[in-house]
């Protein structure tokens, strides 16, 4: 019997098993995950960048939201598993090293506004594969994403119509994060 409500069909129309469809899934939780795993790489060493610049307060905060990217990936290979599949240990991509702590926000916001708009396709790919559970999943990875956008943003709008006034307020302040800790998970829980 075929399931009507998800029924997908590949380029030359024929209707894809629930196989084929779980490893179409299974392939976009893998990119979500490298993605995540080159976040985490990229804003662990800003956050080293800037606490070695002493700006203890931005370090903090870039270490913390490294840290939610860490419970996306962590999510992410759950799902895996859950379906079968084995989660990858690929970065997406290469970490940029040797930003000026004026590059590092704007940088960091389009990361965050690339994987909301690619989270928000793969959401919709994984429900039409019948799949809400991993649709649902990246919705929640979106409602972080989106703090950390904002967060990132809100200090490059600082930055450029401040300037130096700005980061030297912030020169400094205590990097101290507390334990597991995070930035869209403020109270370490998920």
């Amino acid at each position: 019997m075929v399931d009507l409500l998800y029924v997908t069909k590949n380029k030359e129309g024929r209707t894809l098993s629930k196989e084929e469809r779980r490893n179409k899934v299974l392939e976009l939780l893998n990119k979500a995950k490298a993605m995540e795993l080159q976040a985490i790489h990229q804003y662990m060493h800003q956050h080293y960048i800037l606490d070695d610049r002493d700006f203890g307060e931005l370090a903090a905060k870039v270490k913390l939201i490294a840290i939610d990217e860490m419970r996306h990936a962590e999510a992410l290979a759950e799902r895996i598993k859950e379906l079968g599949g084995e989660p990858t240990t690929e970065l997406a991509g290469p970490v940029v090293k040797g930003q000026d702590v004026k590059d590092i926000f704007p940088f960091d916001a389009n990361e965050e506004d690339e994987a909301i708009d690619t989270y928000g396709q793969f959401a919709n790919i994984c429900r039409e594969n019948g799949d809400t559970i991993s649709a649902s999943l990246f919705e929640m990875i979106i409602e972080h994403e989106q703090a950390h956008f904002n967060y990132f943003d809100n200090v490059d709008n600082h930055i450029k119509t401040l300037g130096d006034t700005y980061l030297s307020n912030l020169a400094g302040t205590p990097s101290a994060t507390g334990p597991s800790k995070g930035f869209a998970f403020p109270s370490g829980g998920e």
